[in-house]
C-alpha cells in the first residue's frame, strides 16, 4: 500500500460511513507517520478503519470497501471496516493518534492513524511471527525507539506473565540488533 492508497481510503470510507474521520489501525496506519515507510512495511493491500464519530457504519464500510467489494476489484486494496478494540492499544492512544488529511486527496476528510510507538505495542501483543517482524523492521530503521516501547507496553491492558514477555522479546531483539 501506499500512501496515495491511504489517503484514497480515507476519502472512501468517511464518504460511506457519511463521518469526516476515521481511525486507522493495523499495519497501513504506519503511513500516517511515515508516507515513505521501507516496502517491507507496506506489503497489505489492505487498511483497517472505523469511522470515529460513527462506529455504526464499520460493517457498511467493510460490505462497500471490503475484500472482493467493486472497490477491492478496481483498486487493487481494500478497506476492513473494523470497530477498534480499544483495550488492544496503549492507554492514551487516541491522543497521539497521526492526522492524514489533505483539501484534495482525502477531500478534507481526517484519518487519524495510530502512532507508530502504540502500534508496535499492539503488534507485539498479538504476537504472531508477522507481527514480530513487523517490529524488528521498525526498530532496524530507527522508526521507533525501544525505549518508548517499552513505555508503551507497560500502557497495555495485558497480564503481567504477556507483559514480561514482550519486555523480554524487546530486549532480547535490542541486544541482536
Amino acid at each position: 500500500m501506499t500512501r496515495d492508497q491511504l489517503e484514497h481510503a480515507i476519502r472512501a470510507a468517511c464518504d460511506v460511513a457519511e463521518d469526516t474521520e476515521v481511525w486507522v489501525f493495523g499495519s497501513q496506519a504506519i503511513l500516517g507517520e511515515f508516507p515513505d515507510a521501507p516496502e517491507d512495511l507496506r506489503t497489505s493491500i489492505e487498511v483497517d478503519m472505523q469511522p470515529k464519530n460513527r462506529p455504526e457504519m464499520a460493517d457498511l464500510v467493510d460490505g462497500a470497501l471490503g475484500e472482493l467489494s467493486q472497490f477491492h476489484k478496481s483498486y487493487d486494496f481494500y478497506v476492513r471496516g473494523l470497530l477498534i478494540a480499544d483495550e488492544a492499544f496503549p492507554q492514551g492512544w487516541q491522543h497521539r493518534a497521526k492526522p492524514v488529511v489533505d483539501e484534495i486527496t482525502t477531500g478534507g476528510k481526517i484519518g487519524w492513524c495510530i502512532e507508530a510507538h502504540d502500534l508496535a505495542a499492539n503488534k507485539l501483543a498479538a504476537y504472531r511471527e508477522k507481527d514480530r517482524d513487523f517490529v524488528r523492521i521498525l526498530l532496524i530503521e530507527r522508526m521507533i525507539a525501544p525505549e518508548t516501547l517499552i513505555e508503551r507496553i507497560n500502557l497495555l491492558n495485558i497480564d503481567a506473565g504477556l507483559r514480561e514477555r514482550l519486555l523480554q522479546w524487546i530486549q532480547n531483539t535490542v541486544e541482536e540488533l
